[in-house]
């Protein structure tokens, strides 16, 4: 889908994921911290697979990850965006993200996740987004919840207890109209 290549937000600009994010991706994926709760740190060839598949994921179904980054020098902050998936016996669409440890606790992942909803409900129109965490992985189970998503069941994922979570396009509109009311109302 033409114009999703770019995405923006307050504080970042994301990139379809490409090819050449390889050296930035791995780094991320060697970082002990941030894949604790990710799998895991992966190889080279684990990296260059997870790559591979995403780009596969972008032409099948014309959206996937971004590679986001500070516009005003550049720097890698993380990845993130939608995904297809199977998860908890069904086939769903995934909010997805990971930053470098060094953009933690800023916000950033929530940006990342609104952002993403964003374009899943107004560009693609999602009936549905899902997310999911290990159960004991609280800042991203904050993250999900600031980004508007509700707590719905565990499940077993990857032979691991997950937390699932799931925001619904009425929902999500429902919410944003009662914003724009509040912002009226404080005008």
């Amino acid at each position: 889908m033409r114009g999703l290549e770019t995405v923006r937000t307050d504080r970042l600009v994301g990139e379809r994921l490409r090819a050449e994010h390889f050296d930035e991706l791995h780094r991320l994926h060697q970082d002990h911290r941030v894949m604790a709760t990710l799998a895991g740190v992966r190889s080279a060839a684990e990296t260059r697979q997870m790559l591979r598949a995403n780009l596969d994921h972008w032409e099948r179904h014309g959206f996937g990850l971004w590679l986001f980054r500070d516009p005003a020098d550049g720097r890698f902050v993380g990845r993130g965006g939608l995904r297809r998936v199977h998860v908890g016996g069904n086939d769903e669409v995934e909010v997805a993200y990971a930053l470098a440890a060094d953009s933690w606790g800023r916000g950033l992942a929530t940006e990342i996740a609104r952002a993403s909803v964003a374009v899943g409900f107004e560009r693609l129109g999602l009936p549905d987004l899902v997310c999911f965490t290990l159960t004991t992985n609280r800042a991203s189970r904050r993250v999900m919840e600031k980004a508007g998503f509700g707590y719905e069941r565990d499940i077993v994922h990857a032979d691991l207890p997950h937390a699932f979570y799931r925001l619904t396009a009425a929902v999500w509109r429902e919410r944003r109209a009662g914003e724009g009311d509040a912002r009226r109302a404080d005008a």
